[in-house]
């Protein structure tokens, strides 16, 4: 039985290898893994706000009972905070079984891109210093920044919200 179980979670893994959902902050375009998505809620809905959090996690939502906190991408890279209007989503994400939303400007597409055409960000050395990147996925003459979900929440954050989930 188990045999059965690990093959249809292999398949279920294969069908999203090279998978991404992209989706803007600012005026760059993002991926992250699909696997890593749960949900997507399109527009903003009624945040309540947590005291002592950093100042890029908005507070928590309500997803049909389940409690889940959310950040503020254009905050969390350090941009500049925007307003959000009928185009903003909250991207839900499972990490380290902890579901978390992510407030992005605007979700595109699902699109696949092969491991040949991901490449490593440039080194630190030429001035590149961001943790969030985990890879640039080159499609056509246009990149993607492939985000490193497990790095948004750096590890004391996570402890931090694992008492609100």
């Amino acid at each position: 039985m188990s045999e059965i179980l690990n093959e249809v979670v292999q398949q279920e893994e294969d069908t999203q290898k090279g998978k991404f959902l992209t989706f803007l902050v600012g005026k760059e375009e993002y991926g992250i893994e699909i696997k890593y998505v749960t949900e997507i809620i399109g527009g903003i809905q009624a945040i309540t706000e947590v005291p002592e959090v950093p100042e890029y996690v908005k507070g928590i939502i309500n997803l049909r009972g389940k409690i889940i906190p959310v950040m503020d991408v254009n905050l969390r890279f350090k941009k500049e905070a925007r307003d959000y209007n009928d185009r903003t989503c909250i991207i839900v994400i499972d990490i380290d079984e902890l579901s978390v939303g992510l407030i992005v400007d605007n979700v595109a597409e699902v699109i696949s891109i092969s491991d040949a055409d991901i490449v490593p960000p440039p080194d630190a050395r030429a001035g590149f210093h961001n943790r969030y990147i985990k890879g640039i996925g080159k499609i056509g003459n246009e990149v993607k920044l492939i985000l490193d979900c497990q790095r948004l929440l750096s590890t004391e954050n996570l402890e931090d919200l694992k008492y609100i989930n």
